[in-house]
């Protein structure tokens, strides 16, 4: 099983036009942070968890030829707003791509992209087949899945478990019940914005207490604004057991 992580930033995370801080002014390209997104390979099949605005790109960039399927966390714009691009995957593949979410996120995707699903498409729109999930395990192409609840300050948002890796991204509330789904988990990723502390995500300090609790060999931080600060000064503050992720970052597992 490989992991690669697509983007690790967020909508503050990108470099700010105008913004003097060292992240934005940072040649260092662990400090570029795409939107977050991942890739997971297993078993041959092709996995990639949300399509933010900068899919495309990080796709191209990561030359990654066959997609299987998407997974949605939750629908905020810088999540979602990828997925017009299957439609390249749709023209080398011929087949709808599935996609999986909660009710609420899949009514939100066929609001947005309405045109994907009018009676009478204009040629070339993208094809995506919509599946329902809830917080049931669930299998992707024969992958079994775990659905991890978690909250976004009040919004549900969905995090998975593909074998021994678990993603968990724009959260600062995990319920005891997803803390028992993660138990034995070995590779583990968490959203961390930003030192201050946040009303919907966990801040560096929260993440580390939450990595803590959970225990896994290895958890990797990710949706990192440009506020929290450089690759190079936070991973000098961190346990061994923990590491900033960094967009292109692969690890096997």
């Amino acid at each position: 099983m490989k992991v690669t992580f697509l983007g690790t930033g967020t909508s503050q995370g990108v470099p700010v036009i105008g913004c003097e801080c060292e992240v934005c002014q940072s040649l260092d390209y662990r400090d570029k942070r795409l939107r977050s997104s991942v890739h997971v390979s297993v078993n041959d099949k092709s996995i990639v968890i949300d399509s933010g605005p900068d899919f495309r790109q990080q796709m191209l960039r990561e030359r990654i030829q066959r997609l299987d399927a998407i997974l949605f966390t939750h629908a905020h714009k810088d999540h979602i707003a990828g997925l017009d691009d299957v439609r390249a995957y749709n023209y080398l593949q011929k087949k709808d791509m599935p996609v999986y979410g909660t009710s609420p996120v899949l009514e939100q995707i066929k609001a947005e992209f309405y045109y994907a699903f009018e009676k009478f498409k204009y040629p070339g729109t993208p094809q995506v087949k919509l599946i329902e999930m809830s917080d049931s395990s669930f299998s992707v192409q024969g992958i079994p899945v775990i659905p991890l609840p978690v909250l976004h300050y009040k919004l549900p948002v969905m995090g998975f478990r593909i074998n021994d890796f678990s993603y968990i991204t724009d959260a600062n509330q995990i319920p005891d019940t997803t803390y028992q789904l993660l138990k034995g988990t070995k590779i583990m990723v968490l959203n961390s914005l930003q030192r201050e502390k946040h009303l919907s995500h966990f801040n560096l300090e929260e993440a580390l207490d939450v990595a803590g609790k959970i225990g896994a060999e290895q958890t990797y931080l990710i949706h990192i604004s440009h506020k929290l600060g450089t690759h190079r000064i936070i991973e000098k503050e961190l346990p061994k057991s923990v590491t900033l992720a960094y967009d292109g970052l692969s690890i096997e597992l």
